[in-house]
């Protein structure tokens, strides 16, 4: 990993520990918006494993767990974690890791679906993260759900970084009460 990667993971880490506090008062209206919006692929993922990459402080467990068979929350940033481990102990099914999003120290083919919310900008290289999340969906069935910041990210520059990388578009969601696009893609195209 070069310096400057390593810098904006740092940064990352950083500014996350230092909000972890407040958090979830500043991003839950947000992230729940974008939950209700790809509700529907867990509602047809019931046998599924899901990995939430990003998963802060675990506010999307309580929207996946009852209704997949595993949930594996992963971030950075350890005092998230520490939130998240409050949100996971209601779920006998939820799981969390301390793991850097290009890195996952996980088997290969082992998640049906991946969810990564508000999570793209904060990697140096989106394309490397794309990629491993890749090796970790399950051949024939894996799926992506995944957000791009409005504010950071083009819409086409966003839809390219699928294309270019090998991913079939499923869905694209750009509503306008989202201050983020969603990528919902097919991964084993």
């Amino acid at each position: 990993m070069c310096l400057s990667s390593w810098r904006k993971k740092r940064s990352v880490v950083k500014r996350y520990n230092i909000t972890c506090a407040s958090y979830d008062e500043q991003y839950a209206q947000e992230q729940v918006a974008k939950y209700c919006a790809v509700q529907k692929v867990l509602n047809n993922s019931l046998d599924a494993a899901i990995l939430d990459v990003g998963c802060g402080s675990g506010l999307f467990f309580s929207y996946a767990a009852d209704k997949v068979k595993l949930v594996v929350g992963v971030d950075i940033t350890r005092n998230l974690l520490l939130k998240a481990k409050i949100h996971a102990k209601s779920f006998c099914n939820v799981h969390i890791i301390q793991a850097d999003a290009d890195y996952l120290p996980l088997k290969n083919a082992s998640f049906d679906v991946i969810f990564a919310f508000t999570m793209l900008q904060n990697v140096p290289v989106p394309q490397r993260a794309l990629l491993e999340f890749k090796r970790q969906t399950t051949m024939g069935v894996g799926k992506l759900v995944v957000t791009g910041l409005k504010k950071v990210f083009e819409a086409t520059a966003f839809l390219a970084l699928f294309k270019t990388n090998g991913f079939r578009l499923f869905e694209f969601i750009d509503a306008p009460n989202l201050n983020c696009y969603i990528a919902i893609v097919d991964v084993n195209c």
